[in-house]
């Protein structure tokens, strides 16, 4: 008998991506708060553009023509150095299949994205990782680790599940310490929402160099995560090459629509950013004074970080909101088993989600 087949080697080593759970069993209304979504929901210019959506029997354009020019005029891009995905993931693993190959390093923070360890591996790379600073990248570390064999840093900024970020400053600082053949690839997927000064996305670093990429996503502040859809900037080369193994058909024909309206409606991202701004600032001081410890966060989530004691750790917590309908994310995978992650909510959400806490630190644990 022959044997059946095989994964090539190095498949097997990935931890496939678990989303954070989206239901609780016996509650009648559930709050998720565990996949970083928008509480406001999509643009209802978005909305009305998916329900006209017609042709279904159609195949879309396969090179998402009027989404990059709408993108391009947002921005003031070069629409011909863009190239559409379906979500950010997607183009993430689009960029590290197309430079990255066995015997190469892919580089990252210690509590960066999941799916760059996953896109590593997959395609055949090693997956090294930097230590951090309070949960926060540490430029030092991550320049410490590059070598000859570096083709692709990728950093999130903020940071994903952490909510921290590091200034422009230090992202250019990071960027000038690379080599010229190797890519930093700046995951912007929380832009909008951060408030701070001395914060920018980096689109000045992909305009005037021929190593940096960045990618976006309509599916956080824009509230299409159900669309799957996403975009990346970068030189054109860089677009050229990630071109090429793209599929011809990788963004559907709604979703290019309701990504149209979307990012032309900016009163309700304005709106998304003040409700975030208000909710993440008060949950953060309400979450505080229960005596338990936050990182802060510039992006539309944030950690909440549980002592160790037995009946009051993130496995008993979560285990104590999910039973009331509230839906946190478990990082363990990220190395944070002592934190939960917490999305912004409604209004109703959020007090809800304090009261509960309130009452799961004050119950009996002996």
């Amino acid at each position: 008998m022959s044997a059946r087949p095989q994964p090539r080697p190095g498949i097997m080593q990935i931890e496939a991506y678990v989303p954070g759970k989206s239901a609780a069993v016996g509650v009648a209304k559930i709050h998720k708060l565990s996949s970083n979504e928008t509480p406001l929901g999509p643009s209802p210019k978005a909305i009305a553009a998916l329900k006209a959506a017609d042709h279904f029997e159609l195949y879309p354009d396969g090179s998402a023509t009027k989404l990059r020019e709408a993108i391009a005029a947002k921005y003031g891009l070069d629409p011909q150095r863009l190239i559409c995905g379906s979500g950010s993931d997607e183009l993430l693993s689009l960029i590290t299949n197309t430079y990255m190959g066995p015997g190469d390093e892919g580089l990252y923070s210690e509590h960066g994205f999941l799916v760059y360890r996953i896109a590593i591996l997959a395609a055949g790379g090693t997956p090294v990782i930097a230590p951090e600073k309070d949960y926060r990248t540490d430029v030092d570390a991550l320049l410490a680790r590059v070598t000859d064999k570096t083709k692709i840093v990728y950093l999130a900024n903020p940071n994903n599940p952490t909510g921290t970020y590091i200034p422009f400053d230090e992202v250019k600082r990071l960027h000038a310490g690379l080599p010229s053949h190797t890519i930093l690839v700046l995951d912007a997927a929380y832009a909008e929402y951060v408030r701070r000064n001395d914060y920018e996305a980096g689109l000045e670093l992909v305009a005037t160099h021929d190593n940096v990429v960045m990618t976006r996503t309509f599916s956080k502040i824009h509230g299409l995560a159900n669309l799957r859809l996403g975009w990346m900037v970068g030189p054109a080369p860089i677009i050229d090459a990630v071109n090429r193994i793209r599929g011809p058909f990788n963004v559907n024909g709604p979703a290019m629509a309701a990504g149209i309206a979307a990012i032309g409606d900016d009163a309700h991202v304005a709106s998304a950013i003040a409700h975030n701004e208000q909710w993440l600032d008060w949950l953060t001081k309400e979450i505080g004074a229960l005596g338990l410890k936050t990182t802060p966060s510039v992006g539309n989530f944030m950690l909440i970080h549980f002592p160790k004691e037995p009946g009051r750790t993130a496995r008993d917590a979560d285990a104590f909101l999910s039973s009331r309908g509230l839906i946190l994310r478990r990082i363990d995978g990220y190395g944070l088993p002592d934190a939960l992650r917490l999305t912004v909510g409604t209004e109703e959400a959020n007090r809800l989600l304090v009261e509960t806490l309130r009452a799961f630190l004050g119950r009996d644990h002996a």
